[in-house]
């Protein structure tokens, strides 16, 4: 019960409000003060046949933009036992004949879905995905195509442009076994797809080092302490002309710090999808300015001289 103004007791009053009739009504004095009020909470009644069933679900899915006919479904159900009705089983089977024509976008945004789960991915970033796979259904672009590579790349495309960026090789971790070639390819054209279709250049998001510290510092176990001075390395390291690309940079970065800690890790212990041979050479690019990239709340002078030379 809640308290409410009463215009014939003329004071708060306690009101009960009785769910079957739809009213509301005042505890002292009984006037109805609502009639036929809706209920908009969930209504857990199973409408199954079958007394065995539990699914207490009586509507569709949540309605999708994307879909024409999103939730507006009917799904008929099978008649329980060998003796069952002749009509509900021939509109069954002809129901199956005349599928749903979004049944494949359907699949698609399912399988985008999943990703996004695996991935840990916000909601945002799963709808544009979404968005833009639609996008290229609606002009024809996806057939004769690797499905799982388009999904793939619509899901690296909208990392990018919600600036939560993954790498190719993170992303291909949960694409159903496409490759990274397979990817880029897809990806390169999306790009031109959607180029063409709005007449300018899709933007893409400009993808930083940072974008990736937490997260890769993560994976590797690191102390708060340390991800502060990796955090701080990074955001240094863009003050300088390194020709590296943002995960390089990132990667070698936590390479440095994690020497300059009691926890040393080796390179292959870097999880980060970068080849060996590429943190090598982004560390002689960095070796130069360590004293100026290096927290000296972090490390000091005679830390940064102990460190292997390129």
């Amino acid at each position: 019960m809640s308290d409410a103004y009463c215009t014939d007791c003329k004071k708060e009053t306690e009101l009960v409000v009785d769910h079957s009739a739809g009213d509301t009504l005042c505890s002292e004095c009984g006037l109805v003060l609502e009639s036929h009020s809706i209920d908009e909470t969930s209504e857990w009644r199973t409408f199954a046949n079958e007394s065995s069933n539990a699914d207490p679900n009586r509507v569709g899915g949540p309605t999708n933009p994307l879909l024409a006919d999103s939730a507006l479904t009917t799904v008929i159900a099978k008649t329980n036992g060998s003796s069952g009705d002749f009509l509900s089983n021939s509109l069954g089977r002809w129901q199956n004949r005349n599928a749903n024509p979004e049944r494949g976008l359907i699949q698609a945004f399912k399988t985008i879905a999943t990703m996004s789960d695996r991935l840990g991915l916000v909601g945002t970033i799963k709808d544009r995905a979404n968005e833009i796979f639609k996008r290229l259904e609606d002009q024809k672009s996806t057939r004769g195509r690797n499905q799982d590579a388009l999904l793939a790349a619509c899901l690296y495309i909208s990392c990018r442009q919600e600036d939560k960026p993954r790498t190719i090789k993170e992303i291909c971790s949960v694409a159903n076994g496409a490759t990274k070639k397979e990817m880029g390819r897809a990806k390169d054209f999306i790009v031109k797809t959607l180029g063409l279709e709005t007449g300018h250049s899709v933007e893409m998001g400009a993808i930083h080092a940072g974008d990736f510290m937490k997260r890769f510092c993560s994976n590797l176990g690191m102390s708060h302490q340390a991800v502060r001075a990796a955090e701080e390395a990074v955001k240094k390291s863009e003050e300088f002309d390194i020709r590296r690309s943002p995960i390089s940079i990132a990667a070698v970065v936590i390479y440095i710090i994690t020497q300059l800690s009691d926890d040393k890790k080796p390179l292959k212990a870097i999880a980060t999808g970068v080849a060996e041979g590429t943190i090598r050479n982004s560390y002689k690019d960095l070796y130069p300015h360590l004293q100026k990239i290096a927290p000296s709340w972090y490390a000091k002078e005679e830390d940064l001289k102990n460190l292997s030379s390129p």
